[in-house]
């Protein structure tokens, strides 16, 4: 075992024992979860809690098989004051919000800050100030474990970020011992990047926690663009022949996406929607896309496959058919494109058909030459007549002043029409 993963299995039992403490001082089975409502930990305790239909509600059930909540979910519940509470909060059931037991909540703190939330079911009589007490105690213990672990987590983002941004030659390969060290015996085995872009929040501290991710060694934070930001996932994987893992990682990545997007809105309307819909509605679209590199043995190519990630992620968010999952090894031609200069994309010849006016005329041009020169499938993809595909490849030819009979030209205006999507 690499010496990140022994620290993560080690915090992990260290949260197991301070939970099932809590569950042990109130009689009751506790769940500890962090800010972000991800589960870190569920407390079992032999009690007729466990035996009751009415204390597996849907909220509940959901965050133990799933092992986080939803936005909706959290701003319900924040709703209650539990961000800026010191001591335990009682929330009371609500059966249009598909909480069916009331709960009772210990905000886990460290210095000041909430880091995350311990969560009991309520009942009658209910656990005692004295016993309360007790286990607000332990919630500090587990608040101090969770600054050591985010400090840790800190300092492989920071190695992760070193490394894809170092300029090539003694800085990197520096960034890259160090970042080998900090991962152990398992840096190096078979590894690939993945990008996530852009990522809907322009604070880094908003990333998830890599033990959130499948098969996570790090994560960072990188610009995109300028102004965004995108997010850096350094996977682990078995063998260099399959990117199973990665592609896991990135899905749920997406999904993280879309939680950090709705986390934005207004916490009333996501309140009222959330009653509405029973908390039953999933993340709206994301906006954003993920590309996946190709896997390598070792860091040292980690730079190259982090311009595999990206490149794969602009390729899937300039071409539908490549979305919301592209790897870079299956995005052909976009793989040379996406290594073009920036002014690539503004060809003089092309310019003019790129203009808003002729949106129509460029998208004609595309399918005709995505379709081979195929003319009855062209005008059949488009819904139009042959005729009228004709006398929109005439005006084509007139505003380029190219010839769709070359080959040359063709392949130029092809590159050109494609190129402008990213």
């Amino acid at each position: 075992m690499g010496e990140n993963a022994r620290v993560a299995a080690e915090f992990k039992a260290d949260y197991q024992e301070l939970v099932d403490e809590i569950s042990e001082l109130l009689g009751a089975p506790a769940t500890l979860e962090n800010r972000d409502f991800e589960l870190i930990a569920f407390g079992a305790y032999d009690s007729e809690d466990e035996l009751d239909p009415s204390a597996l509600d849907p909220v509940r059930t959901r965050s133990i098989l799933t092992r986080r909540s939803t936005a909706t979910v959290r701003a319900w519940f924040e709703g209650f004051g539990i961000t800026r509470a010191t001591g335990p909060v009682r929330i009371p059931a609500s059966t249009e919000a598909g909480v069916y037991r009331g709960r009772i909540c210990l905000p886990v703190r460290h210095r000041g800050v909430v880091l995350g939330y311990v969560w009991l079911l309520d009942g009658d009589p209910g656990p005692t100030d004295v016993q309360l007490a007790a286990a607000m105690g332990v919630a500090g213990r587990i608040g101090a474990l969770l600054a050591d672990e985010a400090e840790a987590g800190a300092g492989l983002s920071r190695e992760l970020r070193a490394v894809l941004t170092a300029e090539h030659g003694w800085q990197q390969d520096m960034a890259v011992a160090d970042l080998r060290t900090a991962l152990g015996p398992r840096a190096d085995g078979p590894h690939t990047l993945v990008c996530v872009a852009p990522w809907p929040s322009a604070d880094p501290d908003d990333a998830p926690a890599a033990r959130t991710i499948p098969h996570a060694a790090a994560l960072c934070t990188l610009p995109w663009g300028p102004s965004g930001q995108s997010l850096a996932l350094l996977v682990r994987l078995r063998t260099t022949e399959t990117s199973g893992p990665a592609l896991a990682a990135a899905t749920r990545l997406l999904k993280e996406a879309g939680t950090a997007r709705g986390a934005a809105r207004g916490a009333g309307a996501r309140v009222a929607a959330a009653v509405a819909a029973g908390f039953t509605a999933g993340a709206a679209g994301t906006g954003c896309a993920a590309g996946v590199g190709e896997p390598r043995t070792g860091l040292t190519e980690l730079a190259t496959v982090w311009q595999e990630a990206s490149a794969a992620a602009r390729a899937a968010l300039a071409e539908p058919r490549f979305a919301p999952v592209a790897e870079w090894a299956r995005i052909g031609a976009y793989r040379l494109l996406t290594a073009l200069p920036p002014d690539a994309a503004h060809d003089r010849v092309v310019a003019p058909l790129l203009s808003p006016a002729h949106r129509e005329l460029a998208r004609t041009a595309e399918v005709y030459l995505d379709c081979a020169g195929q003319a009855g499938r062209t005008a059949s993809e488009l819904g139009i007549h042959r005729q009228t595909l004709y006398y929109r490849l005439s005006r084509v030819e007139q505003l380029t002043g190219l010839d769709l009979d070359d080959g040359e030209d063709r392949l130029l205006l092809h590159m050109a029409l494609k190129r402008a999507r990213l």
